[in-house]
């Protein structure tokens, strides 16, 4: 296991000189095989039914291009599967990161494991207690990293209860960690506080990044433009694909605007870029023609 202060996301980047790529949908392209179910858990029974459909994924995203894959553990988190009667989440959790390490099988390619909110992403009003959302965090977490993942990615993290205890757990534990947000045209996550005050407060914890996530182009501009203060943070972002528009010239499989936004913001340094739901390997294979065609210097 590789241990905190011998792994930094940013030093990584900068030794190859660009930002890293993460993968792109991992649920979204399951689900468009007809193999996710409509309960709570999602995309995580396919570990187990499917697995050589994950370990093709994350062949093609790693084959495209992809620096970093995820793991497919967006609902193998025990508030998840309890609620459909699954009490073993870990092996869940263990053949997903082995199938991540499988794919990556000695490949210069690190893997992220996914860690969501405990219930929908989307959802303002929870009915998880605190002391479920603690073990749920706490669990999924430690499984992860034990398992061999590289880092956690805590991703589409709208509560500020969960943030919190994503990064105490993490910092006291010295596990790497990322926490990807989302949030409103407020510019404010689900739970209410402002972002800026929010990402004030991860900073504290050292994370590897903070990054944004399944949300809109124009939402992210926003941010961007409302800053008030300059990112001397690691950020990154990876966007929703859903609305693709073909391009020949450049990003021929991304759609125009994010393809745009990109260029827009490349100058202000993330340290990593990717793609959410909707996107494909195509669309990871075209971001890192983009990126190698660049000059960094």
């Amino acid at each position: 296991m590789i241990a905190l202060n011998e792994f930094n996301l940013f030093s990584f980047s900068k030794r190859i000189d660009r930002p890293l790529i993460l993968d792109g949908a991992m649920g979204s392209l399951l689900e468009s095989k007809g193999l996710t179910s409509n309960d709570p858990s999602w995309s995580a029974k396919i570990n187990l039914s499917h697995p050589d459909k994950v370990l093709k994924i994350h062949l093609d995203y790693i084959e495209a291009g992809a620096d970093i894959i995820t793991t497919n553990t967006f609902r193998t988190n025990p508030y998840s599967l309890n609620q459909i009667g699954v009490l073993d989440y870990k092996k869940f959790v263990k053949q997903a990161v082995n199938i991540a390490k499988d794919a990556v099988d000695k490949k210069n390619v690190l893997i992220a494991a996914s860690n969501p909110p405990a219930e929908d992403c989307y959802q303002r009003q929870r009915k998880a207690t605190k002391k479920e959302l603690e073990l749920n965090h706490c669990l999924h977490i430690e499984t992860l990293y034990e398992y061999g993942s590289h880092f956690i990615l805590n991703e589409t993290q709208s509560h500020f209860d969960e943030i919190k205890i994503i990064c105490e757990f993490c910092s006291k534990n010295r596990i790497p960690f990322v926490i990807s947000l989302y949030f409103d045209e407020d510019l404010k996550i689900l739970s209410g506080e402002k972002i800026q005050e929010v990402i004030n407060f991860i900073i504290q914890y050292e994370p590897l990044s903070i990054g944004f996530n399944c949300i809109t182009n124009s939402l992210l501009t926003l941010l961007l433009k409302n800053f008030n203060f300059n990112l001397n943070f690691n950020w990154g972002f990876y966007l929703n694909l859903f609305d693709h528009k073909k391009n020949d010239k450049n990003f021929y499989s991304f759609n125009f605007s994010y393809s745009q936004l990109i260029k827009d913001k490349i100058n202000l340094k993330p340290s990593f870029i990717g793609a959410c739901c909707g996107s494909s390997p195509e669309d990871i294979k075209s971001l890192k023609e983009f990126l190698d065609g660049r000059n960094y210097s």
